[in-house]
């Protein structure tokens, strides 16, 4: 049976090309996979529009140019072990399965983590998983990361966090106040030592949990 979705897909990574990213393989993980999966219903119709939607529990999906952004500043490889800090709806998730070998990605709010390992099941990525609980604490039993990503906004780098990184892996988290950010991508050195580097301006829901903001 024809996708449906197929040419809104193929649209949406034609419009997150012409926000700058420019990477083939971030490109294509957008055009395959099927964002409509990862929204609610009440707002299907702008699956695949470049915008931020609501995901209930006051939480949003991010704009798509800025995900793939998030990909391509990371430079995720097919071997790579990924943290994921902030699984949400699942689609940014089922992204990283696409591009690494193995996510691990945690989630604080319980009935997103369900709804997410639902979809993220129904389309067949088994090399993800899953945990409810702080994320800002990391999760250690599976570190080192080769890249950790941190879909929300802290006032620093959580330390354990860094401490789960893999020389040479790379961090991206948006820093800043509960208002406006930085998206920031730090760096560990062969030598332990984390470099920071600005990519962009940016605007996400705080990071809640022991190395980031309180409840």
């Amino acid at each position: 049976m024809p996708d449906p979705f197929a040419r809104r897909r193929r649209r949406l990574a034609e419009t997150v090309r012409g926000q700058g990213v420019s990477d083939p393989r971030v490109l294509q993980a957008v055009a395959d996979v099927p964002r409509h999966r990862f929204v609610p219903g009440a707002v299907l119709r702008r699956a695949y529009e470049d915008a931020a939607l609501p995901i209930g529990f006051g939480q949003t999906i991010s704009q798509p140019s800025i995900q793939a952004l998030y990909l391509q500043v990371l430079e995720i490889g097919a071997g790579d072990r990924v943290l994921e800090v902030g699984t949400g709806s699942g689609y940014q998730t089922a992204l990283l399965a696409a591009l690494s070998a193995n996510v691990y990605s945690v989630e604080r709010i319980p009935q997103l983590a369900v709804r997410a390992r639902q979809a993220l099941d129904e389309l067949g990525h088994r090399n993800v998983a899953l945990l409810t609980g702080d994320g800002t604490v990391g999760w250690s039993r599976y570190a080192p990361y080769d890249a950790i990503l941190v879909a929300a906004a802290a006032p620093d780098v959580p330390h354990a966090l860094v401490d789960q990184l893999a020389p040479g892996g790379r961090l991206l988290i948006p820093l800043g106040d509960q208002h406006t950010q930085t998206l920031t991508l730090v760096r560990r050195t062969a030598e332990g030592v984390t470099e920071r580097e600005p990519v962009i301006a940016c605007v996400f829901v705080p990071l809640i949990g022991r190395f980031g903001w309180p409840e």
